[in-house]
């Protein structure tokens, strides 16, 4: 076989490539790499360092939320719904709740304070998935420092919803027709110490990392989305606001208590991870703002709907009286019976619109449930976003989706 002899120096880089091409080359990345959170696999097709595609595997952590929903009760469901997107938990809460009381025809009776209390643990949790994603993703790209400061601030903001809830990630907080509990003394002035202390990691963050030259590189024009791409492929949340899109379920299609509040939608201009970083940055600012406005605006009264037919009746009458033990049994043992037919209610999320589609036969259990996961069309655009980058990018890429394995694979 005829050798060809390379002599250094006498043929430049263009020419080797032209004379020497490559051969594509299939390689896995996860579900064991660190990036990958070890719940997702990629089959990538690489030239070189260049992504020339990508074949993305879920189903690692496949949960059957859909399916155990129809073999539980509406109320026992709930602490799957936590699960979901186990970032945010009591925003998967809200939109359960708000499906199944638009089922009974109770949205409007749902008192007032505990319409407040699940903004509060709403706007939290935004927090505390938003923190995660930056945090992480900074982390991913070598930025250490920055994921201290963030996953600092993210533990004082469990810390209220363990105060508040009685669980630190999985709280079970919301019941149909409100909430199961009334701040704890002290809990508000608490918090808006604590909001105090996470603006300052908010500011920390932003001095070392916002305008790092390394991290900008990192992250600028790296999987750029257009609009138009964007809306084609079912985007919301943070990722569709980076394109440009002002779509925030809250502004848009406001629900709870939300048309009361004062706040801004952030939005990019580029689309790409940059922007994703920032508008998520900005966004905590903006839920701080709800939060003050909603503590200053909370009024006095009942956090849970007076009716047992829908609600449990307190301790003290189901001890002591027969009509509540006997409202109690029927509750727990047959469910709460739902009218026959069906409700589609969504809310921002973390990630975006997070919806849940409900089918009720009159049973005290689902017909048929289903929930909208927010991150899971923005996934299906990740070939088209690292088709063509460095191996290198596909990190802060995935990192900017925020891919939620529990959300995802219901």
């Amino acid at each position: 076989m005829e050798t060809r002899k390379i002599v250094l120096g006498q043929k430049n880089l263009a020419d080797l490539d032209e004379e020497l091409p490559t051969e594509p080359m299939k390689v896995n990345m996860g579900p064991s790499h660190p990036a990958m959170h070890g719940t997702i696999r990629m089959v990538l097709t690489l030239d070189g360092e260049r992504v020339r595609d990508a074949d993305i595997e879920m189903g690692y952590m496949h949960r059957c939320f859909e399916k155990e929903a129809e073999h539980a009760t509406y109320q026992q469901i709930f602490p799957y719904a936590d699960r979901l997107n186990y970032v945010s938990p009591m925003l998967n809460n809200v939109g359960w709740a708000m499906t199944i009381e638009k089922l009974l025809g109770i949205t409007k009776q749902i008192p007032e304070r505990a319409e407040y209390l699940r903004v509060l643990v709403g706007e939290l949790s935004r927090l505390s998935d938003h923190f995660t994603c930056l945090g992480a993703s900074a982390m991913e790209v070598g930025a250490f420092t920055p994921f201290l400061y963030m996953l600092k601030a993210r533990e004082w903001v469990w810390a209220l919803l363990e105060e508040i809830s009685g669980a630190r990630l999985t709280h079970s907080y919301l019941r149909i027709g409100g909430v199961v509990a009334d701040m704890p003394p002290g809990w508000a002035e608490k918090s808006l110490d604590t909001l105090n202390k996470v603006e300052q990691a908010l500011a920390d963050s932003d001095a070392l990392l916002t305008r790092n030259r390394i991290f900008r590189d990192r992250m600028e024009a790296i999987g750029t989305t257009t609009q138009e791409q964007a809306i084609a492929e079912g985007w919301s949340g943070p990722c569709l606001r980076s394109t440009g899109v002002a779509y925030d379920v809250r502004k848009d299609a406001p629900y709870s208590v939300y048309d009361r509040f004062e706040f801004d939608v952030p939005v990019g201009t580029r689309g790409d991870n940059y922007d994703r970083f920032l508008v998520r940055f900005y966004e905590m600012h903006q839920s701080i703002r709800i939060l003050r406005q909603a503590f200053a605006q909370i009024p006095a009264g009942e956090i849970l709907l007076p009716d047992y037919k829908v609600t449990l009746p307190p301790k003290k009458e189901v001890y002591n009286t027969i009509e509540g033990m006997i409202a109690h049994f029927k509750l727990i043992m047959d469910g709460l019976k739902v009218p026959p037919g069906e409700a589609y209610t969504y809310i921002e999320g973390g990630n975006g619109e997070l919806g849940f589609y409900l089918v009720s036969d009159g049973t005290g259990r689902p017909w048929r449930a289903h929930c909208r996961a927010p991150c899971l069309p923005i996934l299906q655009s990740c070939p088209r976003m690292i088709n063509g980058a460095l191996v290198s990018d596909i990190v802060p890429t995935f990192g900017m989706v925020n891919y939620i394995a529990g959300e995802c694979e219901r």
